[in-house]
C-alpha cells in the first residue's frame, strides 16, 4: 500500500453516501468489501485491525498489534509528506468504538493508532466523543444506523473541550457510508463552528460489482 494519502473527490463521493463536497476527507488505501483478507495489503490490514476481543490469546491476534502499529506508522508518514507541521497543530479525535468503555468487548484499536502516530512528539489526542450505550458494529450487520441515529448516542467529554482545537482530524479505520464522520463532524461543530474538520481514514470501502450491479436491477 503506498504511503499517501488520497482525497475524497468527485469520482469517488458516490461510493460514501453520507460524505457531501464540502467534506476533507482523506485516506491511505482502498478496501474492497466481500474479497476477504488475502485480496489486497489494505485488505489484510484491515482485516486484522478489526480482529474483535474475543479473538484474544488466539493464534492470529498478534497480526492486530502488528496491524495497529502498521496504520500509526502509515498515517503518520502520509500526512507529515502532505504538511509536516500539521500534526503539531491539530487534534485528533478517534471515532468512538461499537462498545461503551465498560462493555468487555470495548476495542480502542482508534486510539491505540493514534498513540503510535504520536510517538516522539507531543500529539494531541482527544476522546472527545464518547458512545453512550453499545451497539452492533457495523461492519458484522447489514442494519446501517443513520447519523441522526449516531449521533444520539454520541456524547462530548466536556472535560476535554478545553483548550480549544486550531484544526481536527476525525480518525477511523474504514470509510463506509461516512455516516459515523458525519455524526462525529456535526457533533464536534456543535463546540467549535469555526474549527475546520477533517475526516482521515486507513481505507474508504470501494463496493464491489454485486453492489454496483444491484442499482441497475
Amino acid at each position: 500500500m503506498p504511503i499517501r494519502l488520497s482525497k475524497i473527490d468527485d469520482l469517488t463521493r458516490p461510493d460514501h453516501t453520507f460524505i457531501e463536497a464540502g467534506d476533507e476527507c482523506l485516506y491511505l488505501g482502498e478496501y474492497n468489501a466481500r474479497k476477504g483478507y488475502q485480496f489486497s495489503e489494505t485488505n489484510n490490514l484491515v482485516f486484522n485491525l478489526k480482529k474483535p476481543l474475543d479473538r484474544r490469546g488466539q493464534p492470529g491476534w498478534p497480526y492486530k498489534r502488528r496491524a495497529i502499529e502498521e496504520a500509526g506508522r502509515q498515517l503518520r508518514e502520509a500526512l507529515d509528506a502532505v504538511n509536516p507541521g500539521w500534526l503539531s497543530i491539530a487534534t485528533l479525535v478517534p471515532v468512538p468504538p461499537s462498545k461503551t468503555r465498560t462493555d468487555p468487548m470495548y476495542d480502542d484499536r482508534m486510539v491505540q493508532v493514534l498513540h503510535v502516530m504520536g510517538r516522539g512528539m507531543k500529539l494531541d489526542v482527544r476522546e472527545l466523543i464518547l458512545q453512550r450505550e453499545s451497539t452492533g458494529a457495523a461492519h458484522s450487520t447489514e442494519a446501517r444506523r443513520s447519523v441522526d441515529d449516531l449521533r444520539e448516542n454520541y456524547a462530548v467529554s466536556e472535560d476535554l473541550v478545553a483548550p480549544r482545537p486550531r484544526v481536527i482530524g476525525v480518525v477511523d479505520d474504514v470509510l463506509t457510508t461516512g455516516a459515523h464522520f458525519k455524526a462525529a463532524q456535526q457533533l464536534l461543530r456543535g463546540w467549535f463552528p469555526e474549527v475546520r474538520i477533517y475526516g482521515i481514514f486507513v481505507a474508504r470501502r470501494v463496493p464491489d460489482s454485486a453492489d454496483i450491479l444491484s442499482l441497475l436491477d
